[in-house]
């Protein structure tokens, strides 16, 4: 089925630090990598050489379901995880394997664990026969897939592929590479903040080390073993993932022009790698990337963007036809358009912008006039470095000719050297004189660039100033506000005591009037009783009120006159008075 090379990859642990700072660079919009030096992408060329899988033959593609649950149910003999799924839990599918209990023993090595695991499941699978068989296959298969090739987040599998597994006999037919890596492109436009990619990330990974190796990240562990993703192990760093991810983009933003490797395989041993054969038609084309309804473009000038298409149940042969029909096809033949490297480079920095830079060195130009410059700087230095070449190739063809005429002599016994060997003179002094105007150019851009930046920093420090100043106005603003907030708690702390008091005094009203009506009540009841009034007044105020009431007393006699009586007196008759209209008696 043309697995057999990916099966034998050896375990890559994940270079997590160096896939976060990756994908945070790159751009979902023509689907490739933002660098200093323009765009880079993984290649089918790429997949086929670090992973083995097949990228030839038909595409990864045909009818997506709402459910799988009938399909699973016939061909897996397992339940997706909801009615409307295409996900399978995969403690499931290492149960239906018997590999789901299977641990490692104490100081057992990683190569015994997989030999001895190896040996048993085979034995097991050689016992069945005809439909079980199939099925475990089928099961098998779902696993690799769903959790490798075209691997999800989290703990279920996608079974996506399952009605391409039906026909045991066409699995190996399809460009599982091709789907792999169209896979990859859609996860890493997932959002920067989501830590790694859900696809194949060792191929990222590899891909790194091959290409950018002076970010010094991978360790070669076995040389000349294929697929190339055997050849490396990850060289690990303590310091915190943040750390590691800032350094990244550091050493990206000042890799020389001339450290990036852009054919990494020139020395490779194709005839050990048939895969590389069979896949070397799609190398180098612009060509559409198929997964079911992930249908994305591989295409080196950067022109295209994503379909779109996301449909519930969809025929993607009917859909995408035109795309597909592009890939049966192999692609098309990739012609170069460009006038000039300064004039990408111009264009380049002008689109991107700081999007290229993400390192910690470059706190401004926001427009991207320094991307610009250094993009040109980069150009003039390959045209000099060129132009050097030329030079050199000339002037040994000239001292060549001039060795062969053997002087002045042999130049007029044959005129047809002699022009050869003005004109080459002539070509020498041309390019020459274009080196020096290469190396005149390079001044003025590292000039020009040196002033730029001088300029942006000032601009960026001008910018600072007045935020400085407004973040010195919020900070006041925030004590004033502090201070407020302090003063309004201490008036609210005065407002519940000046309460409490309001409160005490109003119970002590109450108990005031309380008492007052009890004492006009006390008076009423004793004016109706013949009761004095003095008896229930010394009931109400007690011993308080007797003291009132013989000092009352004893002021009193004090002010009666002398030889007075306090005591009761009896009343003298009254005077006999005259009748009226009668004389004198006789």
């Amino acid at each position: 089925m043309g697995f057999g090379p990916f099966l034998r990859l050896d375990e890559l642990a994940p270079d997590v630090a160096l896939i976060q700072a990756l994908k945070e660079r790159w751009d979902p919009e023509c689907h490739a990598f933002l660098f200093p030096w323009g765009h880079m992408i993984p290649t089918l060329e790429d997949v086929v050489r670090i992973t083995g899988l097949r990228i030839d033959g038909q595409a990864v593609t045909g009818v997506t379901y709402t459910s799988y649950q009938e399909l699973a149910e016939r061909l897996l003999g397992l339940a997706v995880t909801q009615e409307k799924s295409s996900l399978i839990q995969r403690t499931g599918l290492q149960a239906s394997l018997g590999v789901a209990s299977v641990r490692h023993e104490t100081g057992e090595s990683q190569a015994d664990y997989m030999t001895w695991m190896t040996e048993d499941a085979r034995a097991a699978l050689a016992e069945e026969e005809g439909a079980a068989a199939d099925r475990d296959l089928r099961r098998f298969l779902i696993l690799v897939i769903g959790k490798l090739i075209l691997g999800t987040r989290g703990d279920p599998v996608s079974c996506k592929c399952l009605p391409l597994l039906e026909d045991l006999s066409s699995v190996g037919s399809y460009a599982w590479g091709a789907a792999l890596l169209a896979h990859l492109f859609d996860s890493l436009g997932t959002s920067s903040r989501v830590t790694g990619v859900a696809g194949f990330f060792p191929l990222l990974q590899v891909w790194a080390y091959h290409h950018l190796p002076s970010l010094g990240h991978g360790e070669p562990r076995r040389a000349g073993a294929v697929p190339l993703l055997r050849r490396w192990r990850f060289r690990r760093d303590e310091q915190s993932l943040r750390r590691q991810v800032t350094m990244i983009h550091d050493a990206l933003d000042s890799v020389p022009f001339g450290h990036v490797q852009w054919t990494p395989y020139v020395r490779e041993d194709d005839a050990a790698q048939p895969w590389v054969e069979r896949g070397r038609p799609y190398f180098g084309k612009d060509i559409w990337l198929h997964s079911f309804n992930t249908v994305v473009p591989l295409h080196h000038r950067l022109v295209a963007c994503t379909l779109g298409l996301h449909q519930s149940e969809t025929d993607w042969t009917v859909r995408a036809r035109e795309q597909l029909t592009d890939w049966e096809q192999c692609g098309r033949e990739l012609v170069s358009e460009g006038t000039s490297d300064e004039d990408y480079f111009r264009a380049y920095a002008r689109r991107y912008g700081a999007q290229v830079y993400k390192g910690s060195r470059r706190p401004f130009d926001p427009e991207g006039r320094i991307a610009s410059l250094e993009g040109m700087l980069h150009s003039t230095i390959q045209q000099q470095d060129d132009l050097q070449a030329v030079v050199d190739q000339l002037r040994a063809e000239l001292d060549r000719a001039q060795q062969m005429v053997g002087g002045a002599s042999s130049s007029r016994e044959d005129p047809d050297r002699s022009v050869l060997e003005g004109q080459l003179a002539a070509a020498v002094a041309r390019a020459e004189d274009a080196l020096v105007q290469a190396r005149e150019r390079e001044a003025e851009l590292r000039a020009a660039l040196a002033r730029t930046t001088v300029l942006e920093a000032e601009v960026a420090e001008l910018r600072l100033r007045p935020e400085a100043a407004e973040v010195a106005r919020w900070r006041q603003e925030a004590e004033e506000a502090v201070r407020l907030r302090t003063e309004a708690g201490d008036f609210r702390t005065q407002l519940g005591e000046e309460r409490n008091r309001c409160e005490l005094l109003r119970s002590k009203m109450k108990g005031l009037e309380r008492a007052l009506a009890l004492v006009g009540r006390s008076r009423s009841s004793a004016s109706r009783s013949g009761i004095p009034s003095g008896s229930a007044g010394h009931y109400l105020t007690g011993s308080s009120g007797r003291r009132r009431n013989e000092e009352e007393e004893r002021r009193r006699r004090e002010r009666a006159p002398e030889g007075s009586e306090t005591g009761p007196r009896d009343m003298a008759p009254p005077s006999p008075r005259p009748l009226e209209g009668t004389g004198e008696s006789g």
